[in-house]
């Protein structure tokens, strides 16, 4: 195919599912009703307790919100795929699906950098931490965490729509740029979409080294002392895990999306290109969400103690 517009849909890459569709919808209906019930319940939890109007829990708040943007481009399609016999997107559904997937994944990180400094601000520099993080900031810094990604990655995106492609087959169960790249026809006209990508992930290796750079003095502080041991595990623990179990599955979707291999099991591979929309969606809501519950509860009965 010479001409990109006459590519206008992809197939979706759900053929090898289709002797287990039932089950299948079951599993992912039950695990998107779930994501959406434990993100809610947390998101409204913190709006609805002006106690909880504070920069970590705002923070939280945001990052539950992105994990229901995020899910949103995904869950909906799947599911009406595994009920129709004929799995395919439209061209302009599937840079719409990237540029919600690519940008909820980088708002994730952007997310969780703002979290790490926020700890390293409340236990490090604890006198400054109020005038850093006033209110009025932390809105202006989560509007930015979710902004600046979805601009970036428009770039990336515009650039993939201009692609002539000569393939309509997309043998994943996401769209996602690079997938699109692959199957441009001139490999010369990719090149600015390489630029653009390996700056994205330049950008966003920065946000690790944030992350890094206050851990590493938020432990160094920590040691020398109790009460800052006890923050630190109340606090920066949970965070430890959510950033963990995101690392761990993006890493999975890189390695896959740049050393594809057909050793796997078609099975296992859509497992690993989709892992970052089941583990982070599903765990961290509910690892903050008992946290909250310890919080509000050890509130509730410190009232009824002393009325």
């Amino acid at each position: 195919m010479n001409n990109v517009s006459a590519i206008s849909m992809f197939l979706s890459g759900l053929n090898e599912a289709r002797n287990y569709r039932s089950t299948l919808f079951f599993l992912s209906f039950s695990c998107y009703s779930i994501i959406i019930l434990v993100n809610v319940c947390v998101v409204l939890t913190i709006i609805l307790n002006n106690e909880l109007h504070e920069p970590m829990y705002i923070f939280l708040c945001a990052f539950c919100m992105n994990f229901l943007y995020g899910t949103a481009g995904f869950y909906p399609k799947f599911l009406s795929d595994l009920l129709s016999p004929v799995h395919v997107i439209s061209y302009s559904g599937c840079l719409l699906q990237a540029q919600v997937l690519y940008s909820f994944a980088c708002s994730d990180l952007s997310i969780l950098a703002l979290m790490a400094y926020d700890r390293y601000l409340a236990i490090c520099r604890p006198l400054e931490y109020h005038s850093v993080m006033s209110k009025q900031r932390v809105i202006t810094l989560v509007c930015l965490a979710w902004l600046t990604p979805f601009f970036i990655i428009a770039v990336s995106t515009l650039l993939a729509s201009r692609l002539k492609l000569c393939s309509p087959y997309l043998n994943r169960l996401i769209c996602l740029n690079w997938s699109i790249v692959m199957l441009a026809c001139f490999p010369a006209e990719t090149i600015p979409n390489s630029i653009i990508g390996n700056i994205t992930i330049l950008i966003y290796g920065l946000h690790g080294v944030v992350i890094g750079w206050s851990y590493l003095f938020l432990i160094k502080t920590c040691v020398g002392s109790i009460e800052n041991r006890r923050k630190f595990m109340q606090t920066c623990v949970p965070h430890l895990i959510s950033l963990f179990t995101f690392l761990v599955t993006i890493l999975f979707d890189v390695i896959y999306i740049r050393f594809e291999t057909k050793n796997l099991p078609p099975t296992l591979k859509h497992f690993v290109s989709i892992e970052f929309l089941i583990l982070p969606p599903l765990m961290n809501p509910l690892i903050y969400g008992f946290k909250l519950t310890q919080i509000l509860t050890q509130k509730y009965l410190s009232i009824c103690a002393y009325p």
